[in-house]
């Protein structure tokens, strides 16, 4: 005890040193407008010889941050346009305002305007949620960035709406429609993080996100358990949501679609205080969304307020809360089952029921975010996060599948709450010793989570003796009656009797050194994490886990413009599941192996990452293939090995021409089975990806003439030698997908208007897989060619 207090003292000591003797930073805001008197947007603004620097938003105003007192020249610059310079001093402490007003008119800079926004779909610096002190093409590691204008122009309405097109190697093979995100890559299901949270709390995924409230979304490839805490090593997507810019601004969208999409959005950025210390941000939106399927809903509404507060010069707090409403079919409804193969039926055809209740799930979250600049080099960060889950519903799941496409169809309760409390403690630094470099990361992440289940009652809609044909189907009153299940008893026993409990607790503390040399074009990444976790499911005895996992990574700048990269990890992933010998459950480890190059071509104008990978896991816990339906018995994979390339490309390849191109070679088998286990052998595929994935979103934006400002877009996903989602291989193999979309956009400085067409081929276009059990194959069919049109007003 008494070793412990000069410690604490001379922490504290150290603390006081930096708060204290820290210089006090400055704020240069202003505004720059053109000759006429119009606002210039996009127009790079920094201090010369100092790399601190932002671009005008479309108010053509802009800040820089984080100024130490000293005499500057700021410039403001634009491609096409004179240059502009001004030379300040800036006081400790002191708020300057520099305006500038340009030779050119709006009319010159529109060109700069129109570009700006075309080259928004490269992102060079990760968010702060990401913990990263340094540029995305300096880390070794490979992350891929969908920028909010990439939303944008292929109106992205959810999580799950065509989103992964745009990051190498990413499927949705078995997804629930609209309801759980559940993205594989790189040979396993991936991560789902919001603002740096994992924000898992079952084997479904969370409910996926409304894009209303999304700023971008970074896909973390590879060994990124490190990064953030526990999570597959195959990687993660972290969703950053909208924060207050300090600007006030507005804008509102309305979409029409085919089926019944209606949708409106509102973004209202406004600063609260004259002195721009109190900042709101309020996101919402409401959408009644039908389907190509009969008697098929999705209708949501959002809303996400923001508040934000500058305490003091060094000091910032935000305060962030999601509500989420959902109205959906019930869960499985999507799915056909057919005793003859894959799209036998009519993509129009459905086995849900009409006159079934539709699920009901309310989804909230609560962010508080702590910032605290010592100086220029040391940064703390201290967040929480609450997440509450509510769902009351039911899904849909044959108990029969005969030879002559007669079914019994059958539905089962699926009610659900989830509450998560998470915290999260690091500090960012930056110090030298002698010729080298340290960027230091540390710190603590704590979590627990609590999931519960109700699918333990089940009802027949149909007769054996009135059965449901699928090729004739009639959708009148059910043969056996509409089910009512007991919602008497409380969610708690249901889901105990059912076997439905889960729960998570989880603590993990951190380091991390990167070391750069030679003026930090080489760096070396050192770090060690230790883990705890206890975890339990479906009725089992909690299993507990600990470890230590060391990381090492090496990023070298060939030039100021191209790097290679190489990076090292053990895998360890602690897991829970029911066995049938009712064994204990080991944790998920394995090593982690990368490589690869990225490059910015053009002083930074496009980007490309090339990898390799090789990542081998062992004691991973599958689904049973001998399960029957209701059982959830899981069975022990001895190891599994996942290998592959992938390729990224993005961003403004010349004015007016922007691409996103990505392909990706995947092969993941099992190397070693389990004494025991069958069903599962070595060489076997593992279900859930596909061995080729290429996609690509082309667009283009007329530079002059009466039509500036409008362009055209398109875009395709395709996928070769495509796994299916379960063990039970049946007797086919997933065909080829192939999916055309493009549309037509007109842009001025106010409004936007977008069109698309996606499936322009019209193709019949599904994911599934083999139920053994049923003998009897399934499959969820996409829309056919279907349309969209966007208009948005800025305001």
């Amino acid at each position: 005890m008494h070793k412990i207090r000069p410690i604490s003292f001379t922490f504290l000591l150290s603390l006081f040193y930096l708060t204290t003797f820290a210089q006090q930073l400055a704020t240069i805001k202003g505004t720059i407008t053109t000759s006429n008197g119009k606002p210039a947007a996009y127009i790079s603004v920094g201090l010369k010889g100092n790399g601190n620097g932002t671009t005008t938003d479309d108010n053509g105003k802009f800040t820089i941050h984080r100024v130490k007192p000293g005499t500057y020249t700021i410039k403001a610059s634009a491609v096409g346009i004179n240059a502009s310079e001004k030379s300040v001093t800036i006081l400790a402490g002191e708020n300057k305002t520099v305006d500038f007003v340009l030779s050119e008119n709006d009319q010159a800079l529109e060109e700069v305007t129109v570009a700006g926004r075309n080259n928004r779909y490269k992102i060079s610096l990760p968010s702060a949620s990401l913990r990263l002190n340094e540029p995305l093409l300096e880390a070794p590691q490979n992350i891929q960035t969908v920028s909010d204008q990439v939303i944008k122009d292929q109106q992205i309405i959810s999580m799950s709406d065509g989103l992964i097109r745009n990051v190498s190697g990413a499927v949705r093979v078995e997804h629930w429609g609209d309801m759980y995100t559940n993205i594989t890559m790189r040979g396993s299901q991936i991560q789902a993080m919001r603002n740096g949270f994992n924000v898992v709390s079952s084997f479904w995924g969370p409910l996926t996100e409304d894009m209303s409230f999304v700023d971008h979304i970074e896909f973390v490839k590879g060994p990124a358990g490190f990064m953030l805490g526990n999570g597959d090593p195959s990687g993660l997507y972290n969703v950053v949501t909208k924060k207050p810019t300090g600007f006030n601004r507005g804008e509102v969208s309305f979409t029409l679609g085919s089926y019944d999409l209606y949708r409106t959005t509102v973004d209202f950025d406004h600063k609260l205080t004259s002195d721009g210390k109190l900042l709101f941000r309020l996101n919402g939106a409401v959408q009644n969304k039908g389907s190509f399927r009969p008697y098929e809903q999705n209708d949501r509404y959002s809303i996400a307020p923001v508040l934000s507060y500058q305490i003091t010069d060094k000091t910032k707090i935000t305060a962030e809360y999601t509500f989420q409403n959902a109205k959906m079919t019930e869960v499985g409804s999507y799915y056909i089952f057919s005793p003859n193969g894959y799209a036998t039926y009519p993509r129009e055809l459905t086995m849900t029921q009409p006159g079934l209740p539709a699920t009901r799930i309310n989804d909230q979250s609560l962010f508080l975010n702590l910032q605290h600049n010592f100086d220029d080099n040391w940064k703390l960060t201290a967040q929480a996060a609450y997440f509450n889950y509510q769902q009351v519903g039911m899904s849909s799941w044959p108990s029969a599948v005969n030879t002559n496409g007669i079914v019994i169809r059958n539905v089962g309760i699926w009610d659900a709450a989830s509450s998560m409390k998470l915290a999260q403690l690091f500090i960012n630094g930056q110090v030298k010793t002698g010729g080298i470099n340290h960027r230091i990361l540390a710190g603590f992440d704590g979590g627990n989570k609590n999931y519960m289940a109700d699918w333990g009652q089940s009802h027949n809609l149909d007769l054996p003796t009135s059965p449901f044909d699928l090729n004739n189907p009639n959708y009148g009153f059910p043969s056996n009656g509409y089910p009512n299940f007991d919602r008497i008893t409380s969610l708690e026993q249901r889901a105990i009797n059912a076997g439905g409990l889960m729960d998570s607790k989880y603590l993990s503390a951190y380091a991390q050194d990167e070391l750069g040399f030679f003026n930090n074009k080489v760096r070396l990444t050192l770090a060690g994490r230790y883990t705890y976790v206890s975890q339990s499911a479906f009725g089992a005895a909690a299993d507990k886990a600990k470890k230590v996992t060391p990381r090492i990574g090496l990023s070298v700048s060939i030039d100021k413009n191209t790097a290679v990269y190489a990076v090292h990890d053990e895998a360890f992933t602690p897991q829970s599941g029911l066995v049938r010998d009712g064994g204990k459950v080991e944790p998920i480890t394995g090593t982690n192996n990368e490589i690869g190059i990225k490059k910015d071509w053009f002083d930074g104008k496009w980007n490309t990452t090339l990898s390799a990978y090789r990542i081998l896991k062992q004691n991973e816990l599958t689904a049973d293939p001998t399960n029957t339906p209701g059982q959830n018995f899981s069975v022990v994979l001895g190891e599994k090995r996942s290998q592959g390339i992938e390729f990224d490309l993005r961003g403004k390849i010349t004015d007016g021409l922007t691409l996103i191109a990505n392909y990706a070679y995947t092969d993941s088998k099992v190397t070693e089975v389990t004494p025991g286990v069958s069903g599962i052998n070595v060489g076997d595929v593992i279900p859930g990806f596909a061995k080729h994935v290429s996609n690509a979103w082309l667009t283009y934006t007329l530079q002059e003439g009466m039509l500036k400002g409008s362009g055209i877009s398109a875009g395709f996903t395709y996928l070769a030698d495509r796994a299916t989602d379960t063990w039970s291989v049946g007797l086919q193999k997933l065909p080829n997908y192939f999916k055309l979309d493009g549309g037509l956009f007109y842009e001025r400085s106010k409004f936007r208007i977008t069109g698309n067409a996606f499936n322009i081929l019209d193709k019949y276009l599904f994911s599934g897989s083999y139920y053994q059990w049923l003998n009897a194959y399934y499959y969820q069919a996409e829309a056919p060619r279907n349309y969209r049109v966007s208009i948005a007003y800025k305001f």
